[in-house]
């Protein structure tokens, strides 16, 4: 079997179907806290039969909503081919190799992820093709990596650089390891109060000349995350981003006489704010793989990219859709104007935005009122000026912020086939592995 490069196609569909398969096989019991006791001793599958509704379920609950995936799926999947560049989703937002999977079904040309521990996950679901975002320099986790690639010579795996003397650890330990494989590299271009990267052109092109010095590396193309230098839509923002991804365009020219003449560079940029401008400066690049790495867009929200998404920005796109609802019932009104849901910090992402009231269930519209959260404690949120809209033992429905801290707190997410309908049916369970 011929071994892959990264930028190489893999034929079929990228992940081993039978393995996320087999999650519908999974007893459920008291472990999931999302499992209704009516669950446990229950096969997934089985469980499902039954045909659980929204209302079997207990509080605190996130759920996910079909229809909003499904066209988030296709959205993002229809805008990169007619942009003319390839998808690489990080798949650290949800670890959910089910939507992995619909994702590569979907045409991702494979899965990003932050760090050893999810390639072990994506490797026991048989990912072939992963982009590692970081540097790994730990000697047995790089060991353990260079037994893949021997073992499976279809495998097809990328990480990043940003230095000389990470080159040189990396080199040591896979040669130290005996790799058979060269480790394909990304040179990664950081900026001046960013997160990793070299810190200008020059300094990454000293990179990539160490990198083509190491016998068991192999330069691939070049890398960066631009979302590290911005967090809003103003013009400044956009105006660094934009300067950004010019170095990084510059930097594949300087490097485009390293490759091997069969080589075909990746160039890699792109979270869930800033995908319109990696394609507007990069897309054009001659004989390069530009390859997006959004994540968030699967899920999306009801905070933070849904206020930065360029689906927001440009017209005539269709607008993501929050797929994620937290459900959280009042137990207490201590005082007229607050009330305590039993939700909290355990169960919903806060770090880009609180929660957003949306609806009481079976009742009153929230959005648009003074209904708001003000606050969460472990496993409480402060529901203030809700008025006589939210009264004990109501159950609400509330947008969330920031998936990529929402899925980390759920072993299994119901899926339900829409939050909107009176009573949603529960058409799916999706397992994630953090």
């Amino acid at each position: 079997m011929v071994e892959q490069t990264f930028a190489h196609s893999v034929r079929g569909p990228g992940i081993a179907e039978g393995a996320v398969a087999a999650l519908a096989e999974e007893t459920l019991d008291w472990r999931f806290k999302a499992a209704p006791p009516q669950s446990w001793g229950r096969t997934v599958h089985d469980w499902l039969a039954t045909g659980p509704t929204l209302g079997d379920l207990g509080t605190p609950l996130l759920t996910l909503d079909a229809g909003a995936l499904e066209h988030n799926l296709r959205t993002m999947a229809d805008w990169c081919a007619d942009a003319g560049v390839a998808l690489a989703p990080h798949g650290k937002t949800t670890m959910a190799p089910a939507l992995w999977q619909a994702q590569l079904a979907a045409g991702a040309h494979g899965i990003t992820l932050a760090n050893l521990p999810q390639v072990r996950v994506a490797r026991a679901f048989g990912v072939r093709r992963i982009l590692l975002a970081n540097t790994l320099l730990d000697p047995a986790g790089l060991g353990w990596l260079a037994a893949e690639l021997a073992d499976d010579p279809a495998f097809a795996f990328v990480s990043w650089v940003d230095s000389v003397e990470s080159v040189r650890l990396m080199d040591e330990a896979l040669r130290a390891a005996r790799v058979e494989r060269p480790v394909e590299v990304l040179v990664e271009l950081g900026g001046p109060g960013g997160r990793t990267g070299a810190r200008g052109v020059d300094a990454a092109v000293e990179v990539a000349a160490a990198v083509l010095r190491a016998p068991g590396l192999r330069l691939a193309g070049v890398a960066g995350y631009e979302g590290a230098l911005a967090h809003d839509a103003a013009p400044e923002a956009l105006a660094a981003v934009r300067a950004y991804l010019k170095d990084l365009a510059t930097l594949h020219g300087r490097l485009s006489r390293a490759y091997p003449d069969d080589a075909r560079p990746v160039v890699t940029a792109g979270g869930s704010a800033y995908f319109d401008q990696v394609v507007e400066e990069l897309a054009g690049l001659p004989d390069a793989l530009v390859l997006l790495r959004s994540g968030a867009y699967l899920a999306h929200d009801d905070g933070f990219y849904r206020g930065i998404s360029p689906f927001v920005r440009s017209a005539g796109t269709a607008p993501l859709r929050g797929a994620l609802h937290g459900w959280a019932r009042v137990v207490s009104r201590p005082e007229p104007q607050l009330a305590l849901l039993d939700a909290g910090k355990r169960d919903l992402p806060f770090d880009e935005g609180l929660p957003e009231p949306q609806r009481v269930r079976g009742g009153a519209e929230l959005t648009g009122t003074a209904a708001r959260v003000t606050a969460l404690n472990d496993q409480h949120a402060f529901l203030r000026d809700a008025g006589d809209l939210a009264p004990v033992g109501a159950v609400l429905r509330l947008g969330v912020s920031h998936p990529c801290t929402a899925f980390d707190k759920w072993t299994a997410i119901p899926v339900l086939d829409s939050a909107d309908a009176d009573e949603p049916k529960v058409t799916g369970l999706i397992r994630t592995f953090f």
